[in-house]
């Protein structure tokens, strides 16, 4: 049973690469209220790509879904604001 529901949307632009990418992490329980981990990439406006981690404790699925955070916030990944949905974004 997951205790608390964990989402964040990252995004990463460099007009002068002509980069605009996103990373969404969620942690949800499945059909069987096992914690999942569900990371989707790519570039904003896209689809993107889709994997998805299942683990038998939440502890370890917040393990994985923090240093996935910190990786991403290292190579320039940044917050987009509560106010704005990944919906939103992708009509850009």
């Amino acid at each position: 049973m997951i205790t608390q529901l964990y989402h964040l949307y990252l995004e990463r632009q460099d007009r002068a690469r002509n980069m605009a990418r996103f990373y969404c992490l969620s942690i949800e329980p499945n059909l069987f209220g096992e914690p999942c981990l569900t990371r989707r990439w790519g570039r904003i406006g896209a689809k993107g790509q889709v994997m998805i981690h299942h683990f038998e404790r939440e502890q370890h699925a917040v393990a994985l879904f923090l240093e996935l955070v910190r990786e991403k916030r290292a190579r320039g990944y940044r917050a987009w604001p509560a106010s704005g949905s990944q919906a939103d974004r992708s009509s850009l």
